[in-house]
């Protein structure tokens, strides 16, 4: 016959500590026991706090005479108590306490709450409103007239040779910003030349006259969406890095170190930068405007009833000299309102990582409203000269 072993029950290694309350008249007499530490099984404050909002209690005392180990978790429960007395309005008596907790409670109680420790809720008028986002943009004028008056003086030093360029970095950046990019050039020049060639097929062919697909396109890529569409990804692709790699520069003190060896940060890092997008936003206007055609070509031929013979002989009579250069001159512009939103970004880059990513992304969407704005200005003028 197998007899089983009883086991022992298991016993709970944490230290105990009791809390009770005993009310003397109008006195609530509060006593403290056992070992009051951090990984002791606290018992519940409620009961004792509903005590004091239920009866009409006008005093509270603390007794400690069977009160073992303490630590931080005690004072942390005595300040519970002793705010919602004050909240009641009820006097605690802290001279029964020993001499060590009077003292904590009394630091406690000598350094006040920050009065901005807590967001609060409020509404703000829209005048308000309207007088801060006002100042900041009077702001961000003030610090891009800055940046461009500092970027003209470091260019004319430059050509004095009283400003250190370097030439192997301009290359560099050409690299960069020029080859390295033709593959998503090439791929949304192509998509914008047959979404052209689509929505004007939609029209003409009403009319039977597709053969005028090929004027939309070539105008079209020519005159604006090459460009404009070029610009837009350059101020993703590079304007977004400019931002980034000067933000970082700044972050590790690398603009310091410079202006330390008597080096102009704007001739050194931002010039190069900006004369590498002049160069190549033409080319890759070109390109792109190459490759709209070509896509527009593609859809024209393809699901029209127009020859590829055809397609080129109207874009060959549609399009100018005056128009390429039109494109040429935008995306010059372009290259440069890119080249200083980047780089301004990445110069006014605070000292944190969180403070690169929001100059890249502030530098992406200052381009993208520069370059908007300056085409849309561009192609008044055109239009009011008769270009």
């Amino acid at each position: 016959m197998k007899t089983s072993k009883i086991l022992p029950p298991a016993i709970n290694s944490a230290p105990s500590c009791a809390i009770s309350a005993i009310r003397q008249a109008k006195t609530l007499e509060i006593a403290l026991s056992g070992d009051w530490v951090l990984d002791a099984q606290l018992p519940a404050l409620e009961p004792i706090l509903a005590q004091i909002e239920t009866q009409a209690i006008e005093k509270i005392v603390v007794s400690t005479a069977a009160l073992g180990r303490w630590d931080s978790m005690l004072v942390t429960e005595l300040i519970k108590l002793i705010d919602y007395a004050e909240q009641k309005q009820v006097a605690v008596d802290k001279t029964t306490l020993p001499a060590s907790i009077q003292g904590l409670l009394t630091l406690v109680s000598a350094v006040p709450e920050r009065v901005d420790a807590h967001r609060d809720q409020t509404r703000t008028s829209w005048a308000r409103a309207l007088t801060v986002s006002t100042g900041k943009a009077i702001q961000h004028g003030r610090e891009m007239l800055i940046f461009v008056g500092e970027m003209i003086i470091s260019t004319f030093a430059t050509i004095r040779g009283q400003a250190h360029f370097r030439r192997q970095d301009l290359w560099l950046y050409i690299q960069e910003c020029g080859p390295s990019a033709l593959p998503i050039v090439t791929l949304i020049s192509l998509l914008v030349g047959l979404i052209l060639a689509f929505v004007g097929a939609v029209q003409l062919s009403l009319f039977g006259a597709q053969i005028y697909i090929a004027n939309l396109v070539s105008l079209g890529m020519t005159r604006e969406m090459g460009g404009l569409m070029t610009a837009i990804i350059m101020s993703g692709r590079t304007g977004a890095a400019y931002a980034a790699q000067i933000g970082t520069m700044h972050v590790n003190s690398e603009i310091d170190a410079l202006k330390t060896m008597n080096l102009d940060p704007m001739a050194f890092l931002v010039l190069p930068r900006m004369l590498a997008l002049i160069i190549i936003m033409p080319l890759l206007c070109l390109y792109a405007d190459l490759m709209g055609i070509i896509g527009g070509g593609f859809v024209t031929v393809n699901f029209f009833d127009v020859s590829l013979t055809e397609y080129l002989d109207r874009t060959a009579h549609a399009v100018k000299m005056k128009d390429f250069i039109i494109g040429f001159v935008k995306c010059s512009v372009f290259g440069i309102l890119i080249a200083l939103s980047g780089c301004m970004r990445g110069m006014q880059c605070g000292r944190s990582a969180s403070a690169v990513g929001d100059a890249g992304t502030s530098a992406v969407v200052t381009a993208i409203v520069f370059i908007v704005v300056a085409d849309s200005v561009m192609t008044i003028i055109c239009n009011r000269l008769g270009i």
